[in-house]
């Protein structure tokens, strides 16, 4: 009899424990989207048109966020130094992710130039050129970087558009401009930023401040780019400083990180000024760290 009971209460026990393991539940994913900002000031507005969104998740793959409703148009340089526009509050599986893949409404390099691009840079006199962009509308961008969706709970990812590296003006008389766009994922809740003032500033120069990763700047980050890559590849954000001085770099990681410190003049990079290290990130917090050019070496 006792040894009935023990296999009767074996059996309830891998019952249970196994239901418990097979269990499984939704949360929420709020997504948004930021920019950092491009560094031509002849550039009034990027625009990229959104039609579906995806998410990435190991066991299941690619599955579609049915409760986007697309097609949307962002000028994404209204979405720099730290606004965000909300993309949508999305159910989801409980469990972890990797990718996030953004269907864009653009033309395929190539193609014939459109009259009513979905995707497009806009000037100071108001003209405007297509973004063209290598499979774009049928792969799409993968914006990668794990996050967690917790079981009856919610987690905020901003999903960080890069323009200044994303935007490729080409060579020939008959120039284009191609979007290849880096898109880093940020869990908010994890992020922090870091602000300050730039003092004695020249009359005739800007100043763009770029945050490296600790140790990641090297001298070859400056040089002149070759082909479709970019001045400053590596850096993690940028911002420039407005007519007031201030900058502000956000949604960046917890960790330490370098300040690139540039000059800029009628748009065209001048000089690295100075590099200020080891400047603390916290998450949801704001540094403070100003900089007087005067003192950077």
């Amino acid at each position: 009899m006792k040894k009935l009971m023990f296999i009767i209460l074996a059996i309830a026990l891998t019952t249970f424990f196994t239901s418990c393991d097979k269990e499984t539940g939704s949360g929420i994913m709020k997504l948004s989207l930021t920019d950092a900002p491009i560094d031509g000031a002849d550039v009034t507005g990027v625009f990229i048109t959104i039609n579906e969104i995806q998410v990435h998740n190991p066991d299941n793959g690619w599955m579609v966020l049915d409760e986007f409703e697309g097609p949307e148009t962002f000028n994404l340089l209204d979405l720099t130094r730290g606004e965000t526009s909300l993309l949508g509050s999305f159910t989801l599986e409980g469990g972890k992710y990797t990718q996030i893949r953004f269907m864009l409404d653009a033309p395929e390099i190539g193609g014939v130039k459109p009259v009513n691009p979905g995707c497009y840079i806009q000037f100071e006199d108001e003209s405007i050129q297509p973004l063209f962009v290598p499979s774009g509308s049928q792969s799409g961008f993968k914006a990668v970087g794990p996050f967690t969706v917790p079981v009856n709970g919610t987690v905020e990812i901003t999903a960080d558009f890069d323009v200044r590296k994303s935007v490729i003006r080409t060579g020939g008389f008959l120039h284009r401009y191609i979007l290849r766009p880096v898109i880093r994922l940020v869990v908010e809740n994890q992020a922090g930023r870091i602000v300050g003032n730039v003092t004695n500033i020249p009359e005739d120069k800007d100043v763009v401040v770029y945050a490296y990763a600790d140790g990641e700047y090297t001298e070859d980050e400056a040089a002149d780019p070759v082909g479709e890559a970019t001045r400053f590849p590596n850096a993690v954000s940028s911002d420039r400083a407005d007519e007031m001085g201030i900058y502000h770099i956000a949604f960046l990681a917890e960790g330490l990180y370098d300040l690139v410190v540039t000059s800029v003049e009628d748009d065209t990079f001048g000089e690295v000024l100075g590099i200020i290290e080891n400047v603390k990130v916290e998450s949801r917090k704001t540094t403070r760290q100003d900089i007087d050019l005067s003192l950077l070496k």
